[in-house]
């Protein structure tokens, strides 16, 4: 696959856009087939590198993978194969891929025994596998780091049991894979500041429709009475909350009109109320969400007139994904904003290439950027520039569509791993964009 994006912006764009299937949610729902030995049917899958991995990943060990259109697949895991588990090439595969994390649950819960590389995925500073982790031994596993491969071993004995515990963060990959190893635990397990995103509410609403006993499901606190065996389900994604923020960013900074069609608006919380702290305006119709053509947008003020600051939250406040859309937005607004990205230390450091492009950025420190809008003035230049992870990259795309000139993008596999079909959906669009 060719990893280079030359884009051509200043084009208004126009037309409808449907979201693809949630990528964080694709990853957890996915892992999930291991807990049953029936068949399990999942729909809107996204067809992007990381959801295509895990599902390679486990047909190597073993599932029956049956592909029936590209959103839709069908699911068996009645033969797992774990001498592939130990093997070099699920090691080597596996670390190409933080999802792979969320098998561990499953398979500990139903096989008594898992194993976890150390994860590969984005490069946005450390992402701890501590909660993952704690949440096993107190549920009764074992645990065995090996210094020599950067490997886990997970395993118990007489299976696992039913406890209480307090997380020390509302890790939502935590969360997803404590609750999995739960369902089949003996006894009943309590999960208090577990995290409560609707992708983690559709995980648990999958596993009660295959006879687990999930309570508390959207608060902060789980109860899981376990269960002995789970049947098989089907199972719909829900639409991808990221990609539908990044639309919406899109359509302000490049002047255009778009509909988002399927956007699952009772699902996205405070992102629509974000954008619009921007200045952004959106009509939602339906579950539809329209952007009008908009000349000029202004950041609004907090009440006192104070500078409006925005950063991210567990949900239900403001997801850290969309951090790095809401930035180079802002570039182009009237007013300032400061970004304030708390959870990962190193999701920042791509203002350097909107820097290059022209934006009014002070980098403050790893966590903080003042963003001083342009108003449009000045218009972002294009440039060469690469992609540092899957939201930086669709940030310098959005940045690249409203800037004057062409901009080269590298390592664009960065943001196929996160985003299907893009540079096709954006020229129905209207979009000048082409791969090389």
């Amino acid at each position: 696959m060719s990893s280079v994006f030359e884009v051509r912006g200043g084009n208004r764009l126009k037309g409808d856009i449907i979201p693809q299937g949630a990528k964080n949610e694709a990853l957890q729902i996915i892992s999930a087939v291991l807990l049953t030995a029936e068949k399990v049917t999942i729909n809107n899958i996204p067809d992007i590198l990381d959801v295509n991995l895990l599902i390679e990943l486990l047909g190597d060990i073993g599932v029956k993978v049956n592909r029936i259109t590209r959103a839709s697949c069908e699911f068996q895991a009645d033969d797992i194969d774990f001498d592939f588990l130990e093997s070099a090439e699920f090691k080597k595969k596996s670390g190409r891929l933080r999802g792979s994390v969320m098998m561990a649950g499953p398979l500990l819960a139903r096989f008594g025994k898992a194993y976890i590389p150390k994860p590969g995925g984005d490069k946005i500073g450390r992402r701890r596998l501590d909660t993952h982790v704690i949440g096993f031994e107190k549920l009764g596993a074992n645990f065995h780091y090996d210094t020599d491969d950067n490997y886990f071993r997970l395993e118990t004995s007489g299976g696992l049991k039913g406890t209480y515990m307090l997380l020390d963060e509302p890790s939502v990959t935590g969360t997803a894979n404590i609750v999995m190893a739960a369902v089949l635990a003996h006894g009943t397990t309590t999960i208090y500041n577990a995290a409560c995103e609707p992708y983690l509410q559709q995980l648990c609403k999958m596993l009660n429709s295959m006879g687990a006993k999930i309570s508390g499901v959207g608060s902060n606190m789980l109860v899981i009475e376990g269960v002995t065996i789970l049947k098989g389900c089907t199972h719909a994604m829900l639409p991808d909350m990221i990609e539908i923020g990044s639309f919406i960013g899109l359509a302000a900074m490049t002047q255009s009109e778009i509909t988002i069609k399927n956007a699952g608006v009772q699902h996205l919380g405070i992102i629509p109320e974000k954008f619009r702290s921007l200045g952004i305006q959106m009509e939602i119709k339906g579950d539809d969400i329209y952007i009008p053509q908009q000349d000029s947008y202004e950041i609004q003020t907090f009440i006192d007139g104070s500078i409006l600051t925005i950063s991210d939250h567990p949900w239900p406040g403001f997801t850290p994904d969309l951090l790095s859309i809401v930035l180079v937005v802002a570039t182009q607004a009237k007013g300032s904003v400061m970004i304030h990205q708390k959870m990962f230390e190193s999701r920042l450091f791509f203002v350097d290439k909107l820097i290059d492009m022209g934006a009014q950025i002070i980098l403050c420190d790893p966590h903080r950027a003042a963003v001083i809008g342009l108003g449009r003035q000045h218009k972002l230049r294009g440039i060469t520039m690469s992609s540092p992870d899957i939201r930086a990259g669709v940030a310098l795309l959005i940045a690249a569509l409203s800037a004057e000139g062409k901009s080269t993008i590298h390592n664009i596999d960065q943001i196929d791993r996160g985003y299907q079909y893009i540079d096709e959906r954006l020229r129905n669009l209207g979009a000048d964009i082409k791969r090389v």
